[in-house]
């Protein structure tokens, strides 16, 4: 059963924007914190926003004030919009949920994790 399904990603250059979107089952929604991680090619899977359950978000130094995380709690679903984009944005993002009713400070340690998404592919060319 797929209980983090995202769609968005694709391909602009550098100075673009994108906007990904992560929907979770009720369940998970409410008793969960997500957010986003991204693995770049050769690199490491890394935070890069996340949000509680009281809309409190926090982001990477590398994407803070380019990207936003926000949500929508009719649709169950997170939104995250990448403005500005740079190469070196380039990766697979995952949606990611750690259970936790109250905030997200442990979401940021990927074996914390309980779901991840699909994934999606996000290039940015220069």
């Amino acid at each position: 059963q797929v209980q983090l399904v995202e769609s968005g990603g694709g391909s602009v250059q550098s100075g673009g924007s994108l906007n990904l979107s992560c929907e979770a089952s009720r369940d998970t929604y409410n008793t969960h914190c997500m957010g986003w991680f991204r693995q770049g090619p050769g690199k490491e899977r890394e935070g890069v926003a996340a949000i509680d359950r009281r809309g409190r978000s926090n982001y990477s130094g590398s994407v803070n004030g380019r990207f936003t995380i926000s949500q929508d709690s009719a649709k169950n679903t997170v939104y995250l919009q990448m403005n500005d984009l740079k190469p070196e944005d380039t990766a697979m993002y995952y949606c990611a949920a750690e259970k936790d009713l109250y905030d997200c400070k442990s979401f940021w340690m990927t074996k914390k994790i309980d779901l991840w998404g699909q994934g999606t592919l996000v290039t940015v060319s220069s």
